[in-house]
């Protein structure tokens, strides 16, 4: 028996629970568990699905989350220390906000010098908004937008980057982005980074956030003759493909029905029924789609009042003091600190810390610059990057040691949930099998 652990933790999406990650558990056990090498060398897999966020705990921000789940890696931890074991190797993958959670969970052990005796190895995220969630040039996103930053408390202002979370007033998942600040720095600690993205129909979490890109090249695919080849052994998957920027587009439908379909609101699944009942249900759908989204605002609304409790009790807890916020406020004052005493004394020369990483100053972009789409036709689909986003992706792209592995499923309503086999019930859910597999026969024990 392995003396020697290496830990995987696995973390969730928002309104989630370790039950959607149930599949991906199974198939990483399946191709990495066991006993792998002998004597001194052996190493034992070991797997925490990370518990205390679930279900409503997502409404409590990325920063709460992410403190939640590194007390559960530190019992873990312990608990294998009890036992005679030793955790060595470290590796976290998470599914849709679980990303975000992992990259300031990630922070948070480098703080505690974990990282000083725990080997980090594999950082993984499927379906991440790592930029947070981008605008559309559409009247539902500016809805959806609307009520994301209003009904889903802390986490809904990090996504959509309107939270003062640092001292400056600088947004999560902005900090989280800089190379100054110890998240990006414990990000960088892992040798093998790999990213996964749903190339299209990702409704909640787009192409550009997941992939970290400020251009979308599969939003017009089917118009611009993109060529896509796929993996044989896992499908889905993308191996290669062309980019469009040389050639051209097929003509295009007419703009005023190209906005009209993607402004409208898509049928909740739930309404959504086989022949003969959607003939039946058809009618209803002008009553029965206010009367849903209308449930819905209401359960957002208890269940964000009661997360802005919890979160007023944890931020009055004193024992929070040490969390990092109260850090990043510490370095921000150096940092402010060490400016002044260049501009004091402009004949000094500045040297920077070598501990610190990206030290190269990223070009800053203009507050009102978006990134515009290399079609010369009105694209619903091209975002509406803010400057704040492009930074991120600007920071976030200069990691050497990242990978990013593009998935495609067409002819689907949302991929989201696919792309991690979420619920076995669903047949349609077990396409993203080959994804898992991937992502398994590359991890490295």
């Amino acid at each position: 028996m392995a003396s020697s652990i290496h830990l995987l933790v696995l973390i969730h999406g928002m309104w989630g629970n370790p039950g959607h990650l149930a599949r991906m558990h199974e198939i990483i056990e399946e191709v990495k568990g066991g006993t792998k090498g002998t004597g001194p060398e052996a190493t034992e897999l070991a797997v925490l699905v990370a518990q205390t966020n679930r279900d409503e705990g997502t409404y409590d921000g990325i920063d709460w989350g992410g403190e939640r789940v590194a007390d559960e890696v530190m019992s873990e931890v312990t608990k294998y220390e009890k036992q005679g074991k030793r955790v060595t190797r470290f590796s976290v993958m998470g599914y849709s906000l679980g990303g975000l959670l992992a990259r300031y969970l990630v922070g948070i052990l480098h703080q505690n010098k974990f990282f000083d005796t725990v080997t980090p190895v594999n950082f993984n995220t499927i379906a991440t908004p790592h930029v947070g969630i981008p605008r559309y040039p559409t009247a539902l996103s500016i809805v959806s937008s609307f009520f994301g930053r209003n009904f889903l408390s802390r986490t809904g202002e990090q996504f959509f980057c309107v939270d003062r979370w640092s001292p400056k007033g600088r947004p999560l998942i902005e900090v989280l982005s800089d190379p100054d600040y110890i998240f990006y720095q414990a990000l960088l600690l892992f040798p093998n980074i790999r990213i996964y993205a749903n190339a299209i129909n990702d409704r909640t979490v787009p192409y550009v956030t997941a992939a970290i890109e400020p251009t979308d090249p599969f939003s017009e695919y089917q118009r611009n003759g993109m060529k896509i080849e796929f993996y044989e052994e896992y499908e889905g998957v993308i191996k290669t493909y062309t980019s469009p920027d040389s050639l051209v587009l097929s003509d295009p439908p007419s703009p005023l029905l190209e906005r009209l379909f993607h402004t409208l609101p898509p049928i909740p699944p739930v309404l959504r029924f086989s022949f003969p009942l959607n003939i039946l249900v058809f009618p209803l759908l002008p009553v029965l789609i206010p009367a849903f989204f209308s449930l819905l605002l209401v359960r957002f609304s208890i269940s964000s009042k009661k997360s802005k409790t919890r979160v007023q009790s944890l931020e009055g807890d004193s024992s929070a003091r040490g969390r990092l916020v109260h850090i990043v406020a510490r370095l921000e004052r150096e940092i402010e600190a060490a400016a002044l005493d260049v501009y004091d004394d402009p004949g000094r020369p500045s040297y920077p810390d070598p501990s610190l990483s990206g030290s190269e100053t990223p070009q800053l972009v203009p507050e009102s610059t978006v990134v515009p789409s290399r079609s010369r036709y009105f694209s619903p689909l091209r975002p509406l990057l803010s400057s704040t986003q492009l930074r991120c992706m600007e920071n976030l792209n200069k990691t050497p040691q990242l990978k990013k592995t593009l998935v495609f499923f067409a002819g689907v309503a949302n991929s989201h949930a696919m792309i991690v086999c979420r619920d076995l019930k669903i047949e349609l859910h077990r396409k993203g099998e080959p994804v898992l597999r991937h992502w398994a026969d590359h991890f490295e024990l």
